[in-house]
């Protein structure tokens, strides 16, 4: 990380501390950023992906755009390791090289069921389960050989796949198990079907907001005191059009960021329009919200907390 710490949550009262950009911990609840970018290629840059680490086991998959495959394996992780995937939306920057982790399962020896959670159908979007089956379903599946891996297969692991679909403005829990607590809410990305995510793991939370305009007054709610927001720094303050029908302004982001009450923010998906303006996006965000804000860069670590476990 660049210039700005963020805050450390344990069972007690912790001070702020520095990150280390180059290296998780190893030790309780980090949150790793696979990939920083959108659907530009960008140097350096994979499109969105998270994984949440468990003393420094891969635990959850948030996302996994293009790019993020090789990031997954840069920074040790294991397929086999994972309890749980979560998409906020299809789009390609979010989804593209989850077949390419799939596929590396193969050379693993995982064995339990992996839940895969995502949207429902709307518009052009299938749902997360008919997705499921395009890529891998038989006949017809992009990926058919690997067809074992979906309910009635004879693989060593079923993807288990769940549409989520929350009505009206609630924030519901989704997911229980292993020590994590998972709720969902909808938010608005144009007219793509898209989810922003919040973990629990004993003391803290993480919630992300995936692409959203920020203005349906949902990420406010589903991030309430959580220990970090990742939320999506796509546009510049002033942006109009389309962009800004799909994206959160900077004054947008600090105002839900400041309504939370979040302990930290860190900002991702961050395209060309919105690289080096770092100074003014957060000039924009103070205006609104006072504490620990960071910029993302990939295989970033930010640990919650740095020595208490938080294994199953």
């Amino acid at each position: 990380m660049k210039l700005l710490p963020i805050m450390v949550f344990a069972a007690l009262s912790m001070p702020a501390v520095g990150l280390h950009a180059d290296r998780c911990l190893g030790s309780g609840v980090e949150v790793q950023v696979l990939g920083s970018g959108g659907p530009e290629l960008t140097p350096g840059r994979a499109s969105t992906s998270y994984l949440i680490r468990r003393d420094g086991r891969a635990s959850v998959l948030i996302d996994a755009g293009g790019g993020s495959a090789l990031r997954f394996g840069d920074a040790g992780a294991r397929f086999a390791d994972l309890d749980l995937v979560l998409f906020t939306h299809l789009h390609a920057d979010h989804s593209a090289d989850f077949a390419a982790l799939v596929k590396s399962s193969y050379f693993q020896d995982r064995k339990r069921v992996l839940p895969v959670l995502g949207p429902a159908a709307g518009g052009v979007f299938p749902a997360t389960t008919a997705w499921l089956s395009a890529l891998f379903g038989k006949p017809g599946g992009a990926y058919a050989y690997l067809s074992d891996y979906l309910p009635g297969g004879d693989g060593s692991y079923v993807l288990q796949a769940r549409d989520i679909a929350i009505g009206g403005d609630s924030v519901e829990a989704v997911y229980q198990a292993d020590g994590l607590q998972v709720s969902a809410t909808t938010l608005v990305h144009g007219p793509v079907p898209a989810l922003g995510w919040r973990i629990d793991i004993g003391k803290v939370s993480v919630a992300f907001s995936g692409d959203t305009d920020g203005d349906n007054g949902q990420l406010e709610r589903l991030a309430a005191d959580v220990s970090l927001l990742v939320a999506h720094n796509a546009v510049p303050e002033g942006a109009t059009g389309a962009a800004r029908a799909l994206h959160m302004p900077p004054s947008v982001i600090g105002r839900i960021a400041g309504a939370a009450a979040v302990k930290s923010l860190l900002l991702s998906h961050r395209m060309s329009r919105a690289l080096g303006r770092e100074a003014e996006t957060a000039s924009e965000i103070r205006k609104a919200y006072d504490g620990p804000l960071d910029f993302a860069d990939d295989l970033d670590c930010i640990p919650l907390i740095p020595t208490l476990s938080a294994a199953p």
